[in-house]
């Protein structure tokens, strides 16, 4: 039956989500997250002491890394379990999981975008290959980030002989979206947002299990709305709350950027200034052939923009983001999952559909930490835990894998001297280590893939070869035995090394 609509305060919302609820919510770094939504349910909670042991459940992080976005919903009672793809940006979230206070799982975001499609459809899981042989797999912990954490939800099957994982589906009670525009009937609509993300599934879900939909607008339109132009038709929504003043940014870093949802050319980014991220951005640009489709990942993958843009490459090729957005120039920092002056945005779960099926050409990605296998840590940070976000989905099924990151990190700091490289400040802590403790990214799983893998640094660059990492370049000025080997906690396969290319170190 069509429910009836009902155009609502945020706090009148949020007071319909009812104890020990599975809620979804939708949205992507700084975009898209429902913002009056969130901060009504933490201030019901913080005044009622209720709901109380909601299971929370995202795909993409969202958040400030401060107190913005999923940070809100951080409270012990009022969770009791929380399945994320990220949780770098909500570190209140991380917190509560690292105490143990919570129940805590990380999945691959495609997964969970994909999963709340089965879960809408009645379907038993998602069957995929995404997160075998990682930590995600249940052969090595199935995404469980502490002791409390016991449920199996995902498992490790077999079709047709061969090793899938099956994540399983589970009720949606309540789907907390966002949108730009409902007409009267209640159909949303999402030209001032940067992406589309996953509503339409959350809110299928939660519509298919007799659950809660609320979206959060912008404002509510007079007329009916075009068809093409509704993401979220107005039959799988409850209940419209119309956003305040400040909770319905376009991104927590930009109140409005036309730029990302208007067809045009971006302005050139800002020139990078001289540093090891340069001189890494140019390396790996260097490795992006005309033509390619492209992902670049959070972080220090972000510099391949603008030195693209300096070399006048920007147009060679096409830039993608996990969120949706297909071409323009991708932004960074809180505003990353926004694309100015994209080709066409997509919604994130067909977005991941393409990416899983070898669609992707190159990734670049960022590395917390290799082993002498070729296997990534980006996940466990010491004190706090990161998550995957897009990153298994990507790095498993691109035809080639660009691992980036300083040789060492921590107060390192590079000059070029008569074309040699100066390491004037040595990282404190080393990022190519004798074992990582958590498995992103499976090394000897991408070699049986036929994955072509590179790991680019200021100084060195290696590939994945037949027995681990091979040392394939040096920076000149760099020793060998020296500033690579010993600042290492193994020792690289070195047959044939070549100089990295001159304009890498240009000035």
């Amino acid at each position: 039956m069509r429910p009836e609509l009902q155009f609502l305060s945020a706090a009148e919302a949020v007071a319909r989500i009812p104890d020990g609820a599975t809620v979804a919510c939708s949205g992507l770094v700084g975009a898209g997250h429902p913002e009056a939504l969130t901060v009504a349910l933490e201030a019901r909670f913080e005044n009622e002491s209720s709901p109380r042991d909601l299971t929370l459940v995202y795909a993409a992080g969202q958040g400030d890394g401060g107190s913005r976005g999923l940070n809100h919903l951080a409270h012990s009672g009022l969770l009791r379990r929380v399945i994320g793809g990220h949780w770098n940006l909500a570190p209140r979230l991380g917190q509560l999981a690292l105490a143990g206070d919570i129940e805590a799982y990380c999945f691959p975001q495609g997964v969970i975008c994909q999963l709340l499609r089965e879960i809408a459809a009645h379907r038993p899981g998602v069957f995929t290959k995404v997160g075998l042989d990682t930590f995600i797999d249940p052969v090595h912990g199935g995404g469980k980030l502490n002791r409390n954490t016991t449920e199996p939800l995902v498992e490790r099957v077999q079709l047709d002989g061969e090793d899938w994982l099956r994540f399983r589906t589970f009720p949606i009670h309540v789907g907390l979206i966002r949108a730009t525009t409902a007409d009267p009937a209640g159909n949303l609509t999402m030209e001032r947002e940067a992406m589309v993300g996953e509503v339409l599934p959350i809110a299928q879900a939660a519509r298919n299990h007799g659950g809660l939909v609320v979206a959060q607008v912008e404002r509510i339109s007079d007329s009916p709305a075009s068809p093409h132009a509704v993401r979220v038709p107005g039959m799988l929504v409850d209940a419209v709350v119309v956003a305040g003043a400040g909770e319905h940014e376009q991104t927590f870093a930009e109140s409005f950027n036309a730029a990302y949802v208007e067809a045009g050319k971006a302005a050139a980014p800002e020139p990078m200034p001289f540093s090891e991220r340069k001189i890494i951005a140019r390396r790996v640009l260097r490795q992006i052939a005309s033509g390619s489709i492209v992902n670049l990942g959070i972080g220090m993958p972000e510099g391949v923009v603008p030195v693209a843009a300096e070399a006048g490459r920007l147009d060679e090729f096409t830039l993608t983001l996990e969120s949706g957005p297909i071409g323009g120039t991708p932004a960074g920092g809180l505003s990353f999952g926004c694309s100015a002056h994209p080709e066409a945005i997509i919604d994130q779960p067909a977005q991941f559909d393409f990416y899983d099926g070898g669609g992707l050409d190159v990734a670049v990605l960022g590395a917390v930490a290799v082993d002498a296998e070729g296997s990534v840590n980006i996940s466990a940070l010491g004190d706090r835990f990161a998550g995957v976000g897009g990153f298994v989905n990507i790095s498993q099924n691109a035809r080639t894998v660009i691992f980036c990151c300083p040789f060492r990190a921590g107060g390192l700091e590079v000059a070029m001297e008569s074309g040699q490289m100066q390491i004037t400040s040595e990282g404190r802590h080393c990022k190519f280590t004798a074992a990582i403790p958590q498995v992103a990214f499976h090394g000897p799983s991408a070699r049986k893939r036929g994955q072509a893998v590179w790991y680019v640094t200021e100084r060195a660059v290696f590939r994945l070869g037949e027995n681990g990492l091979d040392l394939v370049e040096c920076a000149p000025g760099i020793n060998i035995e020296k500033d690579i080997c010993q600042q290492m906690e193994f020792r690289p396969n070195i047959t044939e090394v070549t100089p990295m290319p001159a304009d890498c170190f240009d000035n």
